[in-house]
């Protein structure tokens, strides 16, 4: 993970001071990238705690299409990553509706897009692809719908908001562009999100798990996370962990469940706590 630490540093250093929705104001850069290579180890921050458990329910919750937010208490009750955005949702003008529903979401558009003739299960497709054309150009999920991202629409718009597959040399990849990038809170959760998801894919395709590469436009730290930043950059990262997945034969992205997942080998630094910007 030494590449997300350098990643920082770099905005630490060459970032410019920015406004933001949330009101907290930023420090941003502009176009940054970062390859992590599934043989070097599982990427997931050792400088603070990862919130495997959080972030394993979330990444379930959207492969399942839901847009409820019930249904990823049902996953891991605990998990708290949406609880903000879920409330600021409720405050909206014409939102009455206290059932759960988080409007179109991730795993709303990863599995029913809206489309003129027909929804499309995009994940399913971009799977069914890398089986029958791995060739393709075409292996593609995008979660930005232009026309479900209103307020009204949505709790909030997609950050990470497209990934495309690659297959070259009996090995899976994954490119995930990322058009805002909260870098200490939710880029840690992001790149061990995508990188899970990679490594299910392959295993239900029969592939070995490649590079998950991590293309971020507004790559920003809040003014009120610098001081949390300044303590995770003075920690010494450890070994990367492993990921080890519960072999039960599955075949689609639909059968894996929350127990098939374990860290091993996981050493990390105490956690950092820092408020989310809403």
């Amino acid at each position: 993970m030494r590449q997300y630490l350098d990643q920082l540093r770099y905005i630490l250093g060459h970032g410019v001071r920015k406004e933001d929705r949330t009101g907290v104001g930023t420090i941003s850069c502009f176009g940054l990238q970062a390859r992590y290579d599934m043989n070097d180890g599982f990427p997931a921050v050792t400088t603070k705690r990862l919130v495997w458990k959080s972030m394993l329910s979330e990444l379930l919750w959207f492969v399942s299409g839901s847009d409820n937010i019930n249904d990823l208490k049902k996953i891991y009750p605990y998990n708290k990553l949406w609880d903000g955005n879920y409330e600021d949702y409720l405050k909206r003008p014409g939102q009455h509706d206290n059932s759960g529903s988080m409007g179109r979401i991730y795993g709303v558009q990863w599995r029913d897009w809206r489309g003129a003739e027909r929804n499309v299960d995009q994940l399913s497709e971009a799977i069914e692809l890398i089986r029958s054309n791995p060739d393709s150009r075409r292996m593609i999920v995008n979660a930005w719908n232009a026309a479900e991202v209103a307020p009204e629409d949505v709790a909030l718009p997609p950050c990470h908001a497209f990934f495309q597959f690659y297959v070259a040399d009996g090995r899976l990849s994954l490119l995930m562009y990322q058009r805002s990038c909260d870098m200490f809170l939710g880029v840690p959760l992001n790149i061990a999100s995508y990188a899970l998801l990679l490594h299910m894919v392959a295993r239900i395709t029969g592939l070995e798990p490649g590079e998950f590469i991590h293309t971020m436009a507004d790559a920003h730290i809040y003014l009120n996370h610098l001081d949390a930043v300044r303590e995770q950059l003075s920690r010494e990262p450890f070994p990367l962990p492993r990921i080890h997945i519960e072999d039960r034969s599955q075949k689609t992205i639909d059968d894996f469940i929350f127990d098939d997942f374990r860290l091993i080998n996981y050493r990390c630094h105490a956690a950092v706590k820092a408020k989310m910007a809403v």
